[in-house]
């Protein structure tokens, strides 16, 4: 048996031989394009793997794993922005020179973030048909649509610190998406004035929360600055369908109060 080396431990062979350009002759900035997505698509896996692991801490009233790991998926979505200034560096020309070549293939096919979407409650079934049905992605997107969300495992610590959840949200449909409630926010008010270490991890999921909104909103004007009003690739709905979403909180309820801090 061979001893484990970083190289078979990280499977750097196959990694390292999937970043392949689709121009002929290879066009320089192709490479990038393909690693950055590449990037993007791990940290999607890493995401949706750390808010399983805080659904768990919410349902269980684990305050402090909750923190850590929030404060984990923060950082990671700081990088997800900082990648934005990598793309930047490539130009609308040098983008167009290699375009053409991408086919159908779109950011807007991503099934992971759509994933995570709707992992973090805003769940939209139509999106669905933006897959095909007997893959093995589409299967997990039918999962995670009809699976409680990180708000729903939410409200459960919420209800263990003394909050009432009203009964339209218990009984709502784990398919449909989050909507502001205003005893929520009279219960997250009452713990931010007298539980300040429950106070920390609320700003730490608001922090998320507004790193999450640069993120489109940076993805928006790389959009925007590299194709203009055109359809985007694969005849996905460009920069207007984008902006759609430009600015939705994952946790509506937290932005509410702030005037009443």
């Amino acid at each position: 048996m061979m001893a484990l080396t970083y190289r078979s431990y990280l499977k750097l062979d196959q990694l390292l031989s999937i970043q392949e350009a689709q121009s002929v002759p290879p066009e320089h900035d192709e490479i990038l394009f393909v690693v950055i997505h590449q990037a993007y698509e791990l940290w999607f896996k890493q995401l949706l793997h750390e808010f399983d692991k805080i659904k768990g801490d919410f349902s269980n009233n684990e305050l402090y794993g909750a923190i850590h790991t929030m404060k984990r998926c923060r950082t990671i979505m700081k990088t997800l922005v900082g990648q934005v200034d990598i793309l930047e560096t490539m130009t609308p020309m040098s983008f167009t020179s290699f375009r053409d070549r991408l086919d159908t293939a779109s950011g807007f096919q991503s099934a992971q973030f759509r994933e995570f979407e709707y992992q973090l409650g805003y769940k939209r079934a139509d999106m669905l048909d933006y897959h095909d049905k007997d893959s093995t992605q589409y299967q997990k997107l039918v999962q995670r649509l009809n699976e409680s969300s990180v708000i729903d495992h939410f409200y459960d610590f919420l209800a263990h610190r003394g909050v009432t959840i009203p009964v339209e949200l218990r009984d709502k449909a784990v398919s449909e998406s989050t909507q502001p409630n205003e005893k929520i926010q009279d219960g997250l008010y009452e713990l931010y004035r007298d539980d300040p270490s429950v106070g920390i991890l609320l700003e730490l999921m608001t922090d998320f929360d507004e790193g999450f909104q640069e993120w489109r909103y940076r993805h928006v004007k790389l959009v925007e600055r590299t194709i203009g009003n055109k359809k985007g690739t694969g005849g996905s709905l460009g920069v207007d369908f984008l902006k759609r979403s430009l600015f939705l909180s994952v946790f509506p309820d937290l932005w509410a109060i702030r005037h009443r801090l």
